[in-house]
C-alpha cells in the first residue's frame, strides 16, 4: 500500500529542525536526523533533506507567525559542523517517482515563498548564518531568506551544483531568484550555476551571492548582533500572545474521503475526480478582532482555512490520479460575509492581518495546482468575498439559474465584497478579477460597483463572473459532459495548457519561478540524461559520470 504523507505536524513530533526563542529573535536551527527520512531506501545526510523535512519547516514558518508573533527575526542556521545544507537528498530523487519529484519541489518553492514574504507580510525578517558548505537546496533554502551571512574560511562556500553534478536544474527557484532576487550578473550567473566547488569568501559578496562575509572567529557574535540591529529596527508592533494552533479535526475514510468540521473532500476514482465541499459558518460572527482571538484557532475564518490548505497537499501528493477538483460550497453567504468582515474591517490588527495573507498563500496555492479546476456554483451555495476568489481561480466555473424542482435550497448567488479587489493578489501581482479581465479592465469597476449585491445567475453572467449558468434541464448533463470529456484528456498537456492560461498579463519572479518548474524542470526529471539507469542522479557518488545524450532538443 502507498504510504499515505500527511502534512500536519507540530513541534514534539520535529525529528529535523530546533528552534531557540530569545524574545524578538528566534534561532530556526536545521539539524536533520539522517534516519528519518519520509521513506526508505536512503539517509539524509550532511543535513540534505526531503518532503518530510521541509513539511517541518513549513509547519514551523506558519507557527512562527500565528504562535509567536513577538518574534521579528528568524536567524536560520545549521546544527551540523562545516556544513550548513547538502540540499535535496539525491538518493531520495533518485529513487522517487516522478509526480512526487515535481510535487516536492513544487512544495518546497511554496514554503520558501512563504518565508521569503514573511518580512513584508508580518514583519519577521529571516537571516540565513552560513557556516559550511551551502549547496543546491540549501542555497535555495539561503537565497528565500532576505539577508544571507556567510563565513570566511575554507569549508564555507554557496554553489548551485545541480547541472554539472545531476543533469537538472535547481528546482526551488535558485536560477530565478540569482538573477531577479540577487540581481547577480548573467555571465556571473553562468559561472556560479556551471562549477560544482561553488563560490567563498570575498568573491560571493562581490558576486551579489550574500550580503556579507564575515571572518570565522568574529561571525557568531555578528550574526547575533544584526540580528538585534535588525529587531530594533522593526517596524513591526510588539504583541505578547499568540493563536496556538492545534491539530485538526480530520478524519478519513476507507472510500478516501476526508472529513473536516468544515470541509469535506469526496473521492471517485472510477471518474477520476475529488470533490471539495466548503461548509459556511453555522454561527454568528465573531463582534471583533478580540473576540475572534479568543476563539484561537476555532475562529471560522482560521479554522476553515488551516483544513482547505490540508485538503488540496492532501490531494496534490497522495491522490495523484485524481486530475479534477471540484469546489463547491454550502451555506448562507450572509453569515460568511460577515465572519469576513471582522477581519476586513480591523486588518492592521496582527492577528487579522495573518488571516488574511494566509488566505492569500492558500489561493495561490489552488493557481499553482496541476489538477483541472472547476467550480460549481449550485444552490444554497456560499461564494462570497475571499470563497469568491475561488471562483476566479478554477479553469472554469458553472451556476445554477433559477430554482430546480425538488430543490428548496435558497436560489444559487455570487457575491463580491472587498476581499475581491485587492487583498489577495495572485503571483502576477495582479488580483484574479484583473487577470480575469486583462483585455477589458472596465468590466472590473463595473463588478466593483455590485460589491454586497447578491448576484444570481443572469447577474453573475453578463458581470463575466461565471463561465457558464444552466437552468434545471440542463444543469445535470452539461456539468456530466465537462468533467467525463476533462478527465479523458492527457493530463500531461492538461498541466501545460492550463499553467500556461492561469497567469495572463505581467510575468514576475514568482511566475517564473513556478512557470519554469511546472515546464522546464517537469520535462528534464523525464529525460533519461537525469533520471536513465546510465543518467546522472543513478551516477551519482558512484564516481562514474553520468552518460549523456548529447542530442540539443
Amino acid at each position: 500500500m502507498t504510504k499515505v504523507i500527511d502534512f500536519q505536524t507540530d513541534p514534539s513530533k520535529y525529528r529535523h529542525w530546533r528552534l531557540e526563542y530569545d524574545g524578538p529573535v528566534a534561532n530556526l536551527i536545521m539539524d536533520v536526523d539522517e534516519t528519518a527520512g519520509l521513506f526508505d531506501g536512503y539517509e539524509l545526510k550532511l543535513n540534505s533533506y526531503d518532503l518530510g523535512v521541509d513539511i517541518e519547516l513549513a509547519d514551523i514558518v506558519q507557527r512562527m507567525r500565528f504562535e509567536h508573533p513577538e518574534v521579528k527575526v528568524v536567524v536560520m542556521q545549521s546544527g551540523k559542523d562545516k556544513v550548513f545544507c547538502a540540499g535535496a537528498n539525491i538518493r531520495m530523487l533518485g529513487g522517487a517517482a516522478h509526480s512526487h519529484k515535481v510535487n516536492f519541489c513544487k512544495f518546497t518553492n511554496e514554503t520558501r515563498n512563504t518565508y521569503e514574504a514573511a518580512e513584508a507580510d508580518s514583519g519577521q525578517k529571516y537571516i540565513a548564518a552560513v557556516k559550511g558548505a551551502c549547496a543546491g537546496g540549501g542555497y535555495e533554502l539561503a537565497i528565500a531568506c532576505n539577508h544571507i551571512m556567510l563565513t570566511d574560511d575554507s569549508t564555507s562556500s554557496v554553489a548551485l551544483p545541480e547541472v554539472p553534478l545531476l543533469a537538472v536544474l535547481p528546482g526551488t527557484g535558485g536560477l530565478t531568484r540569482v538573477t531577479d532576487k540577487r540581481k547577480v550578473r548573467r555571465d556571473l550567473a553562468d559561472i556560479f550555476c556551471s562549477i560544482e566547488e561553488g563560490v567563498k569568501g570575498r568573491k560571493a559578496k562581490d558576486w551579489r551571492l550574500v550580503d556579507e562575509v564575515i571572518p570565522n572567529s568574529k561571525f557568531d557574535e555578528t550574526v547575533k548582533e544584526r540580528a538585534l540591529e535588525f529587531a530594533e529596527a522593526s517596524p513591526k508592533a510588539d504583541v505578547a500572545e499568540g493563536v496556538k494552533l492545534g491539530l485538526l479535526d480530520r478524519t478519513f475514510g476507507d472510500d478516501g474521503s476526508v472529513t473536516y468540521s468544515s470541509v469535506e473532500v469526496a473521492v471517485d476514482r472510477a471518474s477520476r475526480k475529488a470533490t471539495i465541499t466548503i461548509h459556511g459558518p453555522d454561527a454568528d460572527a465573531p463582534g471583533d478582532m478580540a473576540a475572534f482571538q479568543a476563539q484561537g484557532d476555532q475562529a471560522y475564518m482560521l479554522r476553515m482555512a488551516r483544513e482547505l490548505d490540508d485538503a488540496i497537499l492532501h490531494l496534490r501528493l497522495n491522490e495523484m490520479e485524481l486530475g479534477l477538483m471540484v469546489f463547491r460550497t454550502q451555506g448562507d453567504p450572509v453569515l460568511l460575509a460577515a465572519h469576513e468582515a471582522v477581519l476586513m474591517n480591523d486588518a492592521d490588527h496582527w492577528l487579522a492581518n495573518e488571516v488574511l495573507r494566509y488566505w492569500k498563500r492558500i489561493l495561490k496555492r489552488i493557481d499553482v495546482t496541476s489538477r483541472s479546476l472547476v467550480a460549481l456554483v449550485e444552490n444554497g451555495s456560499c461564494f462570497a468575498g475571499i470563497l469568491a476568489e475561488i471562483l476566479f481561480a478554477v479553469d472554469r466555473s458553472y451556476m445554477m439559474e433559477g430554482e430546480f424542482e425538488g430543490d428548496n435550497r435558497p436560489v444559487a448567488t455570487v457575491t463580491l465584497t472587498d476581499a475581491n479587489f485587492g487583498p489577495f493578489p495572485m503571483g502576477n501581482g495582479l488580483t484574479r478579477l484583473q487577470t480575469r479581465f486583462l483585455g477589458e479592465p472596465e468590466s472590473v469597476a463595473t463588478a466593483e460597483a455590485q460589491k454586497g449585491a447578491s448576484l444570481e445567475a443572469e447577474e453573475a453572467s453578463e458581470l463575466g463572473l461565471v463561465t457558464m449558468i444552466l437552468d434545471d434541464i440542463d444543469w445535470e448533463d452539461e456539468v456530466r459532459i465537462f468533467l467525463e470529456e476533462r478527465a479523458s484528456f492527457s493530463p500531461d498537456a492538461m498541466t501545460g495548457m492550463e499553467a500556461n492560461l492561469r497567469f495572463a498579463g505581467p510575468e514576475t519572479m514568482e511566475t517564473r519561478i513556478f512557470g519554469r518548474l511546472t515546464a522546464w524542470q517537469n520535462w528534464i526529471f523525464q529525460r533519461p540524461n537525469a533520471v536513465g539507469a546510465d543518467g546522472a542522479l543513478q551516477s551519482y557518488g558512484t564516481g562514474i559520470r553520468g552518460k549523456y545524450n548529447m542530442e540539443r532538443v
